[in-house]
């Protein structure tokens, strides 16, 4: 969830991350339709997920206790990269502390493993090529501050855009794939 200028901080809720003085957490909410709740409804279907420490944080005190809201949620193995959180009482948390912890997991995972929120951990994760999709759903306003998707050098990559789809509200729904190294080439040639 990020907005056309690349925020994706605290979309959720006005407490959900203030970090930096940031004042527009819920940015989200009044844009739901039931365009963009069936992707939302489709995207949290079983798979385990990988999580910074932030996001875990908030998700272990809020999802074991809404869990009718993803039903898969608890049963899922959550991933978390923390290099002081080592424990947790949220069933299927595993913890790892180093970037080669991950990538052993994507060369030893067939199944497919999400990132949500997060910030951090995506733009670590884009500057080391281990983003093989990315699914982007982009609200209609600019916040102009906040923790961005695409700060801190993401390497250069191509991507295809392999689904779509905008909703009543205006989000956009952008599903694309990993394709290779980034072309160019000169316009009208």
């Amino acid at each position: 969830m990020i907005t056309l200028d690349g925020v994706m901080q605290a979309p959720g809720g006005p407490e959900e991350d203030t970090s930096g003085g940031f004042k527009y957490g819920g940015w989200v909410a009044p844009y739901n339709d039931d365009v963009s709740d069936k992707v939302i409804q489709k995207l949290m279907q079983p798979a385990d997920l990988l999580l910074g420490r932030e996001t875990f944080k908030i998700w272990e005190n809020y999802w074991p206790q809404h869990a009718a809201n993803w039903p898969s949620i608890n049963d899922v193995t959550k991933y978390v990269l923390s290099k002081t959180i080592k424990k947790s009482g949220w069933k299927n948390s595993v913890f790892f502390s180093s970037l080669a912890d991950i990538e052993k997991l994507k060369n030893s995972n067939g199944s497919a493993i999400q990132v949500w929120g997060s910030s951090q951990l995506v733009q670590l994760l884009l500057k080391h090529d281990l983003v093989d999709e990315l699914w982007l759903k982009i609200y209609p306003l600019t916040l102009g501050e906040g923790k961005k998707l695409f700060d801190n050098g993401p390497i250069p990559a191509a991507f295809t855009l392999v689904e779509s789809v905008a909703t009543p509200s205006g989000i956009i729904v952008a599903n694309y794939k990993r394709a290779g190294e980034v072309r160019t080439g000169t316009i009208g040639s």
